[in-house]
């Protein structure tokens, strides 16, 4: 609630005691010892936010009250008013036991999603014994100092006492848009992100303790569907609405033939349960789980499960050029020098200017260059007053210096156009400092000028470090992997043209690289195709990565977009698959579907590569459901209609799903070939060639049926079995041949999936051949139902390859 005039509200009450509390708490920047952790770990808990867990034997019970098991309920109840008691007890048997599997699947795919929890916690900068160390912000304790800084995810409420200030965004905790400026000794709230500054903290509130009580999560929930999800479930809301309408046909039909419509009720709500695809739920949920934890063990952290569905439709690739295609691997090349300075003066300021705690890449490499001179001894007589850290705005580093003498000065390394806007007479040396950025640059290195103040507190340019990464080993050949598999990739770099061109030609990426003046302050009709052909861009800054992925989504591409820094959220939010690389801020990482814990291209490749598999996993399993479905209905319902015969019981047809349904659920497991090309929804295509499989069935079953009459001259119990033999058989055939574009033997089914096949129609088989539960038609005639069924198909496998070029065809002339 707001307050009004002259009253403040139980929030702000809430919120002064927490500060008073803050202003109470002693600050001890040496940090606390790990077994002071240990103990207040006990005594004030983990830092996370306790969740709703639901009770398992609740969960276990909800796969008996669902939509699905309540249909099976019912025609058990109906079982029983008619006495068939045998039924009754079976689909009751067969309920539970569908249940269990089901309970057992789901959990193990909720256990894959907790693990890659686990895996994209927050880790945070504290002081344990005196030592700087990084551990995951749920081991965070009261007493903590933690160093905070531009990009990262505050863990709990801390209060600030060491830096200069840090602009604070608070919008996700308060809903007020503009940031907030933090001091000295001010609060900072567990969720809020650092957009400017680095300051250090000491660890107040954590947990449930805090005043928003709520801490940021990089893993969405399970329960999001994907795109091919809400396809699927689009799908099993179709068969049902068949049939639903055949049903209305059998029982309209039922009525006029004066048949008992208790009977007809029980048949048509199994009927229904051969319609429902009563294994969806699990099937969806263990195979992106399944294929989330093959992503983690490639060092693909899915954030975002909807992403394994993105990812395999990728077809424009945009790659940061360090860290991704280069080794993220600085080291200091040549030192340029301008007027007084020398070489020395040069790495003296820069050094002077960097920090080694900050885990900074370019400071990391200018340390380490210092340290192997007699420069890093000179540094020991200087004195760092403050300092100021990189900020993507202004481009640069400023800290405050003062040397042995008393005397202060500020040193400064950034951009070149941004340090040498600072010097007072930058007209004498500007057109010297391009040229030299343009040759370090031609040879790919990339430059950092240095600059200080004199005595009269005007800057001098004091020089030019240049900084090499080197290209990863793997890139090129992953490049021309890549490209192999349709998808075209973009370098993306903040750094000179000349670089971003050098790099290109190393790795034969192609040097039609565009700068960011050339894409900005036009319309997208005039640069949509230019940036279409492009081979990357050069001299972008974070927020120009939006314009890229914006444009190339108009013309209709896919687009993958990696980022590691605070302001590279917009762009990655905005792809369709946003990638934070390894190393970067936790804001990226909230931002991105996909989270790199390797550096490299080839990890982005092999993530591709595995969500293309989960792709045609679930679209073979469209395939399988929808023919299935259309293959069983129609006959049923067609053998009613017109032969006044019910082929098989409605237990039969329960045994049927059940039976069928557990063995699918191993599909996550299956073997695939791997597409050459993104992957694409085709819903037309998948009902097309899932109808024709499916009228092939029903053909077969009605030469089946009219053999079982005719020739071998079975009763109506026995011919009965026969049907349900040759529908479970075939069922599982059928499923072979769904699984490939090729002939059946082209791509060998995964072990367990095939195993799992096996073992459920030996059960079937034994059921028939024995006359367990159903009449028996001994094993001559089980026999004969797989030589049957094996011929056709063999018969529906090269019948399949016409279809889809019937369909490919169609397409082609739309």
């Amino acid at each position: 609630m707001t307050s009004q005039a002259g009253s403040i509200t139980v929030d702000e009450i809430k919120k002064a005691k927490i500060e008073d509390l803050f202003s109470s708490f002693s600050t001890n920047a040496e940090g606390i010892s790990t077994q002071e952790a240990q103990k207040r770990l006990q005594e004030y808990g983990y830092n996370e936010i306790e969740e709703k867990r639901v009770n398992p034997l609740r969960k276990f019970l909800g796969y008996f009250w669902g939509p699905i098991p309540f249909v099976i309920e019912v025609a058990a109840v109906l079982s029983a008013l008619i006495s068939h008691w045998e039924d009754f007890w079976v689909i009751i048997a067969l309920l539970s036991i569908n249940g269990v599997v089901a309970f057992f699947q789901e959990h193990k795919a909720d256990n894959a999603i907790n693990l890659l929890k686990k895996k994209l916690a927050l880790q945070v900068r504290t002081i344990r014994d005196g030592k700087w160390m990084e551990i995951s912000a749920k081991e965070l304790v009261p007493g903590d100092v933690i160093r905070v800084r531009l990009g990262d995810i505050i863990p709990a409420d801390v209060k600030l006492f060491d830096g200069e200030y840090l602009l604070v965004d608070e919008s996700a905790l308060t809903g007020e848009s503009l940031p907030v400026e933090k001091h000295f000794s001010d609060v900072a709230y567990s969720g809020s992100v650092v957009q400017k500054g680095e300051m250090t903290a000491l660890t107040v509130l954590t947990g449930m303790k805090t005043y928003f009580g709520k801490t940021a999560k990089l893993v969405e929930e399970a329960k999001t569907k994907s795109h091919f999800q809400k396809a699927l479930i689009k799908i099993g809301n179709y068969l049902i609405a068949l049939a639903v309408a055949l049903i209305v046909v059998v029982f309209l039909v039922a009525m006029f033939r004066q048949e008992s419509l208790i009977e007809t009720l029980q048949f048509a709500l199994v009927l229904m349960i051969a319609a429902i695809p009563a294994a969806l739920p699990a099937v969806l949920s263990v195979t992106m789980a399944v294929g989330a934890t093959v992503l983690a063990k490639k060092q693909a952290l899915v954030s975002k499960l909807v992403a394994i569905e993105e990812m395999a439709g990728v077809d424009t690739l945009c790659a940061d050029k360090t860290g991704t295609l280069t080794k993220n691997d600085l080291s200091v090349a040549e030192l340029v020098t301008f007027d007084k300075f020398a070489e020395s003066d040069v790495l003296l300021f820069a050094t002077l200017a960097s920090r080694g705690e900050d885990r900074d890449h370019i400071d990391n490499a200018i340390i380490a260059k210092s340290r192997n001179s007699d420069v890093f001894n000179q540094t020991k007589s200087y004195r760092k007053i403050s300092f100021k850290p990189f900020d993507p705005v202004i481009k640069r580093v400023e800290a405050v210096i003062e040397d042995a003498s008393g005397n202060k000065f500020m040193v400064s390394k950034g951009a070149p156009q941004v340090i040498l806007a600072l010097v007072l007479k930058k007209d004498n040396i500007s057109e010297r400092v391009e040229e030299s950025v343009r040759n370090l640059a031609s040879k790919g290195f990339r430059s950092l000028c240095v600059a200080k103040t004199n005595l009269e507190g005007n800057w001098e340019f004091v020089g030019i470090v240049s900084l090499y990464d080197p290209p990863r080993e793997d890139s090129k050949d992953t490049i021309n992997i890549a490209m192999k598999m349709g998808i075209s990739i973009k370098m993306v770099t903040g750094d000179h043209i000349e670089i971003a061109k050098e790099i290109a030609r190393e790795l034969d990426l192609g040097t039609n690289i565009l700068t960011a003046s050339q894409i900005i302050d036009k319309s997208d009709e005039e640069i949509q195709n230019t940036v279409e052909r492009s081979d990357g861009f050069a001299q972008v800054f974070p927020e120009h990565k939006y314009k890229i992925v914006e444009l190339l989504q108009s013309k209709g591409h896919i687009v993958g977009m990696t980022g590691d820094g605070v302001n590279d959220a917009p762009a990655l939010k905005k792809a369709d698959v946003g990638i934070a690389v390894f190393g970067a801020t936790d804001v990226a990482k909230s931002a991105a579907h996909i989270v790199l814990t390797q550096p490299g291209l080839s990890v982005i490749v092999d993530a591709i590569k595995e969500s293309r598999k989960i792709f045609q996993r679930m679209n073979n399993y469209a395939i399988y459901r929808i023919s299935e479905t259309i293959r069983i209905l129609f006959f049923l319902v067609s053998s009613i209609l017109i032969f006044s015969f019910y082929p098989i019981t409605p237990l039969m047809i329960v045994l049927l799903a059940i039976l069928n349904d557990i063995p699918i659920m191993t599909i996550a497991y299956d073997n695939v070939r791997i597409s050459n090309n993104p992957e694409r929804w085709e819903m037309r295509k998948v009902l097309g060639i899932a109808t024709g499989l499916g009228l092939i069935g029903v053909v077969s079953s009605f030469t089946l049926l009219y053999l079982g009459i005719n020739i071998l001259d079975l009763k109506t119990g026995p011919l009965q079995s026969l049907i349900y033999l040759k529908l479970s058989v075939a069922g599982h055939l059928l499923f072979f041949i769904a699984r490939t574009r090729g002939h059946f033997w082209t791509v060998k089914p995964a072990l367990r999936l095939f195993l799992a096949i096996i073992a459920t129609q030996t059960i079937a088989t034994i059921i028939t051949a024995q006359g367990i539960l159903v009449p028996a038609i001994g094993w001559y005639n089980a026999l004969f139902v797989w030589a049957y069924a094996l011929v056709w198909f063999v018969i529906t496998d090269f019948a399949k390859d016409p279809i889809y070029k019937l369909l490919e065809n169609a397409k082609l002339h739309r």
